[in-house]
């Protein structure tokens, strides 16, 4: 994960405007649809991706880890779902951007990480969650090629030196689900990553509560 700043930004607002996408497609009847993620509807799914957002940024401002979980499950979507997400994301880059946020060390719920890891982290919670969304709608869930060979590549060292990670069985699993059986070694890149992150591509609901 030796990127430039710009272009670990970059990769975010990617990952970002993939969820925008199927996000902007949501009718109003599928806000209470039902996700993978088994006790989050269509609306807790974005709010928790709008949330995250922002408590990322509130970290990057000298927020601790108990405010990121005191603030975790709190509305952020208010009468405007898809606006106040698109606000959340752009902000959220900003201050990843600022001169130095990427090698300040943030006070991480789950332990202190440095702004870059803290980035590669809400990158990926990004992309997953535009599966999880996407597999919501009945929309086209491929996910970019390059996100997921990128984070499929660097799964191990995104979350390194964190006591939860979704690459070992054994811990546990409040933030993220646990991983599914792999496929073998020549099936799809994306199911084999899906898979590694608790995501059964065949699967209508394949994550427990809250988790990533």
């Amino acid at each position: 994960m030796n990127d430039s700043s710009e272009a670990l930004v970059e990769r975010y607002l990617l990952a970002g405007a993939e969820f925008e996408q199927r996000l902007r497609a949501v009718r109003a009847e599928q806000w209470a649809w039902p996700t993978p993620c088994t006790e989050w509807n269509v609306r807790n799914l974005v709010n928790h991706m709008a949330r995250g957002n922002l408590g990322y940024t509130g970290l990057l401002n000298g927020d601790t880890g108990e405010d990121f979980l005191r603030r975790r499950d709190a509305d952020a979507l208010g009468a405007d779902p898809v606006g106040a997400y698109v606000r959340s994301m752009r902000d959220c880059a900003a201050a990843f951007a600022r001169p130095g946020a990427l090698e300040r060390v943030l006070d991480y719920p789950l332990g202190r990480i440095t702004g870059r890891q803290a980035l590669a982290v809400r990158t990926t919670d990004s992309v997953i969650h535009t599966w999880d969304l996407a597999r919501a709608l009945g929309a086209d869930d491929r996910l970019h090629p390059d996100l997921v060979e990128w984070i499929d590549d660097h799964l191990e060292e995104i979350y390194a030196g964190l006591p939860e990670t979704p690459t070992a069985a054994r811990t546990t699993h409040r933030f993220f689900a646990p991983p599914v059986a792999p496929l073998r070694h020549d099936a799809a890149r994306q199911n084999r990553l899906l898979r590694r992150m608790g995501r059964d591509p065949r699967e209508r609901n394949t994550t427990g509560p809250g988790r990533a």
